[in-house]
């Protein structure tokens, strides 16, 4: 699938957009943007956007390996930012086999770097960052978590507390909307 220009406020545009992993790194995402508001091809970082994209890989095999099939990925990267600091997404998954570890534990088994958490006690200090990361960004930059219908701590322009699949569909900075990236299963 081809994607869209980014969008006159450096967004992608509404909507949901499958591609393959491959497809990911082909993308404009990675290759950079045709045209850019704000970032030119010249500053864009594919190799590191590329990296990234690994690193996601890494991440998403193991989701697969384990039975999770729905993975959304959105933050900065699926923005026209030169540079993004990381990936972020979601995943949809089995509320039992969250609450109770084993998705965790399963996770675990599969990645030598231990990296799956998302207790809040985990988080670790970045120098340069203001937020303190999981265990996760430190080891890919990535960060994907478990959405079983609850809320995400982000909230829109009059205060709401959303679920990952609203909050994910809109821009941090301007609350508006954008698209997202459903990567498409094994």
């Amino acid at each position: 699938m081809d994607l869209p220009e980014f969008d006159d406020e450096g967004l992608l545009p509404p909507g949901d957009y499958t591609l393959s992993l491959a497809g990911l790194k082909a993308s404009m995402l990675v290759t950079g943007p045709r045209r850019g508001r704000r970032s030119g091809r010249a500053q864009w970082d594919a190799p590191w956007r590329a990296a990234l994209v690994d690193n996601l890989a890494i991440m998403v095999g193991h989701l697969w390996q384990v039975g999770v099939t729905e993975v959304y990925i959105d933050g900065s990267f699926v923005e026209d930012k030169c540079h993004p600091n990381d990936i972020d997404g979601y995943f949809h998954c089995d509320l039992d086999r969250l609450a109770s570890g084993d998705l965790e534990r399963d996770l675990n088994a599969l990645d030598p770097r231990m990296a799956w958490a998302w207790d809040p006690t985990m988080r670790r200090a970045y120098r340069g960052y203001p937020k303190r990361q999981l265990p996760m960004w430190h080891a890919y930059r990535v960060e994907l978590y478990p959405h079983v219908g609850q809320l995400s701590g982000i909230r829109d322009r009059y205060g709401q507390e959303l679920e990952f699949p609203s909050a994910f569909r809109l821009s941090r900075r301007n609350d508006a909307p954008k698209g997202i990236i459903k990567l498409e299963g094994p």
